[in-house]
């Protein structure tokens, strides 16, 4: 985590009366500031959040079928190719 010296932007949030008391209570459970435990939590959620649009999770059963389908032989569709066929207007 980078030194209060290297920190230069500031967020500040409006929250109730009891969530401040809930996220002291947990900070001090850490044995850490409030500050430092919000932002801790808050980046964990957002590298989570943000694994989510690169990781896909499959069960067993999906994965098989997800081989089954990239192990399969290709299926002509005959409209898809005359519109590749077919010439474009940068022709």
């Amino acid at each position: 985590m980078p030194s209060p010296s290297q920190r230069s932007d500031k967020l500040d949030i409006r929250i109730t009366p009891e969530a401040k008391r809930v996220l002291q209570e947990a900070a001090r459970e850490r044995q850490t500031t409030i500050s430092q435990f919000v932002i801790d939590s808050a980046l964990t959620t957002a590298h989570e959040v943000l694994a989510e649009r690169t990781r896909i999770g499959l069960s067993a059963e999906q994965w098989q079928a997800f081989i089954s389908a990239l192990d399969a032989p290709p299926q002509r569709h005959p409209r898809m190719e005359r519109l590749l066929k077919e010439p474009t207007i940068l022709d």
